[in-house]
């Protein structure tokens, strides 16, 4: 009975890859969650933007979003690919300790991740906010000096900025980004570096809109990180 029991996680496993076949999510290879040439790709430096919306911070993203970092994030968002979190996880981590090695981060106390804001009817639909759960990711590689503050949401009249130039994305989400509560002691106090995360940055209006709303709370947002740029 005991070895029937033992053998009964992976005939589960084998029914669910039957179901759902895991396949890597930044080319399509089947059997691996990400395969060994995706995760090459994604061993670049940090980039510099410079997106027509001034964010008033500086601005990195991990990659380019091209290739499979392109196609990862849309399977983590768009296809509840939740099983890539900790690839990104990864990402994002790696990114940031480039940044502090470049002293592009500033040397404090602590690091606070702030995740960008998103719908709450885009984060039902993908099964949660995917930034912050790579928010957490990251910080558990990071350490126990690395915290994640979920202070933003989206609300009011803001819509799917898809589609929306520049001045619409900027229109689109002014007054529509909010903070939901106090930032904990150590934001308040500026004893910890402060970094705002989202997925891509493409024109720079969701950061420059919730970099003034944390600004306008107290908030001093050194420097905004995206696992891509456009």
């Amino acid at each position: 009975m005991a070895g029937v029991r033992a053998g009964i996680p992976g005939w589960l496993a084998a029914a669910a890859e039957l179901a759902m076949p895991l396949e890597c999510g930044g080319c399509g290879r089947p059997g691996v969650r990400w395969c060994p040439r995706c995760a090459r790709a994604l061993h670049d430096v940090p980039v510099r933007l410079r997106p027509r919306v001034d964010p008033g911070v500086p601005a990195f993203a991990a990659g380019r979003y091209r290739g499979p970092l392109r196609r990862g994030i849309v399977e983590l968002k768009e296809h509840r690919r939740t099983d890539l979190v900790p690839v990104f996880g990864t990402v994002l981590a790696r990114a940031l300790i480039a940044l502090a090695r470049w002293g592009d981060l500033p040397a404090t106390g602590g690091l606070v991740l702030i995740p960008a804001p998103t719908r709450a009817l885009a984060a039902r639909r993908r099964g949660g906010d995917p930034v912050t759960a790579v928010s957490r990711a990251a910080g558990a590689e990071l350490g126990p000096r690395v915290r994640v503050a979920e202070l933003l949401r989206t609300a009011g009249p803001a819509r799917d900025s898809a589609g929306l130039d520049a001045g619409g994305r900027l229109a689109n989400l002014r007054g529509a980004v909010v903070v939901t509560g106090p930032p904990p002691p150590p934001v308040r106090r500026r004893r910890c570096t402060v970094v705002l995360v989202d997925d891509v940055l493409t024109t720079g209006a969701t950061a420059a809109v919730s970099v003034a709303a944390l600004a306008r709370c107290g908030v001093a947002v050194d420097v905004a990180v995206v696992l891509a740029g456009v």
